[in-house]
């Protein structure tokens, strides 16, 4: 009889299958059920905590919406921040090209002798200088960008052309009120803007002018080349003062040049009034 059948009829003896869920490695011990396999617990009754309940790090409905209406908060506050500095880019933009402008009225006033305007335009550059600074003072990313430096290196270059043409004590960084990098980079664009007002002399005859305009070149060469700092620092000093060099070189060449010029016509001068007496 086999094992089935001696269940099924009741007899003594007969043995019983052995369920499917015992390990015959383990014993007679059963093994856990699968995760598909487990019940579920039941909810409990007592559970005050809400049907809506976080669930592996899930917020409820009503911890969503709170956190949502922080976020709007949080877009209205970036929003406003965002307008007021947009709008001060837009006004830094404008007032950058007036104070290009006025800067560049002003070394085209000193080329051309005219002082008294060149001063005026002067005045007004270093107040729209003033306004920009002032204006972008609570945006420094603003104040510190290119186009901002740019204009501030204008204004250094006018200042500078202006002061050593006219015979004036020269400007600093704190006068001016800009950073060294602006300075640094506006004191070697005035330095090359000294070749054309010595070009001018020369075609004049005024070599003793001509010759402490040169000096005045070599000076600021002199300082430019021991900046020795990094480009971030310095604003790309390096190039500007590579630029001085070769005009540096250039003017020094072209000025010896006319001089000798000059002298030699001199000389053939006093040999003609000799003979011609």
């Amino acid at each position: 009889m086999t094992a089935a059948a001696a269940l099924i009829s009741g007899r003594p003896g007969a043995t019983k299958p052995k369920p499917h869920n015992r390990d015959p490695r383990r014993g007679d011990r059963p093994v856990a059920p699968m995760a598909a396999e487990r019940p579920v617990r039941p909810a409990n009754p007592h559970d005050r905590t809400g049907a809506t309940r976080i669930i592996r790090g899930v917020p409820s409905q009503w911890s969503a919406s709170m956190r949502l209406k922080e976020l709007e908060g949080i877009a209205r506050e970036i929003h406003a921040v965002l307008e007021a500095k947009n709008a001060a880019r837009d006004a830094a933009l404008m007032r950058c090209r007036e104070l290009t402008r006025l800067c560049a009225l002003c070394i085209r006033a000193v080329h051309r002798e005219e002082y008294a305007e060149g001063q005026r335009l002067l005045r007004e550059a270093q107040q729209a200088a003033f306004v920009l600074q002032t204006d972008l003072a609570p945006f420094p990313d603003l104040l510190y960008a290119g186009y901002t430096q740019d204009a501030l290196k204008e204004w250094v270059e006018a200042s500078v052309v202006y002061a050593i043409v006219t015979g004036q004590p020269l400007p600093g960084p704190r006068e001016l009120n800009v950073p060294e990098a602006a300075y640094l980079n506006g004191l070697a664009e005035a330095a090359t803007e000294l070749r054309r007002r010595i070009l001018d002399l020369i075609r004049t005859d005024r070599f003793e002018e001509a010759e402490r305009l040169l000096q005045a070149m070599d000076e600021i060469y002199e300082v430019l080349i021991t900046m020795d700092y990094p480009d971030a620092l310095t604003g790309n000093l390096r190039r500007a003062t590579d630029v001085v060099r070769g005009t540096l070189e250039r003017t020094r060449g072209e000025l010896t040049l006319s001089l000798r010029e000059h002298l030699l016509q001199m000389a053939l001068q006093r040999i003609d009034l000799r003979f011609s007496e």
